[in-house]
């Protein structure tokens, strides 16, 4: 059985748990947190009668534990470093979203993960979704003619939400709404074009706050596709749309959470169906270890998500489209 610990203890643990609770092959052992509360309250709530190791320091815990994997749910700044402290102690890596907070990390990073023969794998939503996986597959075989654009936004009451936390404090969180909650729909976005952002133009709202808020970017990416993305943190109502347009066709699908599809073709509308199970990401992050699948989404989407960012970031700041490969 694999050894699983995890450094951070949010509520995110509890949907791992979940998904590995009728897992035979995996297991959390140990919890890392820099605030002993926030582990005891961790284990209180989730390890009832279990016996798991509860560690304020990282290191004492890769130390003492022999883990195989661990699940990083620290804040954004801080993945690179434990990330890194992870591959360096021989585990593989399991990161909540984002990968990094810069590209320059995310290629260091995937370069240390590969020399060490690790699987490192992303959290988003949507990547081990079977609506994204069969829009892919149509996208790699020209189902419907070549992709030509996609289009999408997300609307949340983030601001609100995270009010006086540390996701709008840019040292922790590396940016705003763009880099929290809308890394799902960005990286439904690039998980599905495969291919590397070359031209970025954004902009971005702040409300007089120290993030984003609210954001809108414009992307051509280098196999030819453009897009438009829309991000708001300030809306009432939560929405999440995505439509990627073909020569041939039309295909809509829920971008944050890969809940729905609809493809439109010559004017007829069907709704693919699915017969096998969902896979959640940690269970994927599971098959990948033990070589019963490919990683969801692993370095290649992280490299091209920080890509993005840093071009999305560049472009607000400067008023002027940008080339993330030259930043």
């Amino acid at each position: 059985m694999l050894r699983i610990g995890t450094l951070g203890t949010g509520g995110i643990i509890k949907k791992h748990l979940g998904a590995l609770a009728d897992n035979s092959d995996a297991d959390i052992v140990a919890l890392c947190d820099v605030n002993q509360d926030a582990i005891d309250a961790a284990k209180a709530a989730y390890f009832e009668g279990k016996e798991v190791g509860g560690y304020t320091d990282s290191a004492a815990m890769f130390a003492s534990e022999n883990l195989d994997a661990v699940i990083i749910a620290t804040p954004h700044t801080l993945h690179f470093e434990h990330a890194m402290q992870a591959l360096e102690a021989g585990c593989h890596v399991f990161l909540e979203k984002p990968m990094t907070t810069s590209s320059k990390d995310a290629f260091v990073l995937a370069e240390a993960a590969n020399e060490a023969d690790k699987v490192v794998a992303v959290g988003y939503n949507t990547s081990s979704k079977q609506v994204f996986q069969y829009l892919r597959e149509q996208i790699r075989n020209n189902t419907f003619g070549k992709l030509e654009m996609v289009t999408g936004f997300l609307s949340q009451n983030w601001m609100k939400g995270t009010a006086g936390k540390w996701r709008q404090i840019p040292s922790l969180s590396g940016g705003g709404q763009a880099y929290d909650s809308g890394a799902h729909i960005l990286n439904s976005l690039l998980w599905s074009v495969e291919s590397e952002p070359e031209t970025v133009f954004a902009m971005t709202e702040n409300f007089d706050l120290m993030v984003d808020i609210n954001s809108i970017m414009s992307v051509r990416f280098a196999n030819g596709v453009l897009a438009n993305i829309t991000i708001s943190g300030n809306s009432a109502s939560n929405g999440r749309h995505m439509a990627f347009i073909f020569e041939n066709g039309l295909v809509e699908i829920d971008g944050w959470g890969g809940s729905w599809i609809k493809v439109q073709v010559k004017g007829h509308d069907e709704v693919p169906e699915f017969d096998e199970p969902e896979q959640t990401p940690i269970g994927n992050f599971v098959d990948a270890i033990l070589g019963r699948g490919e990683v969801a989404a692993g370095l290649k989407n992280g490299v091209n998500h920080s890509l993005l960012m840093d071009g999305i970031y560049a472009s607000a700041e400067s008023g002027q489209p940008v080339k993330p490969a030259d930043l």
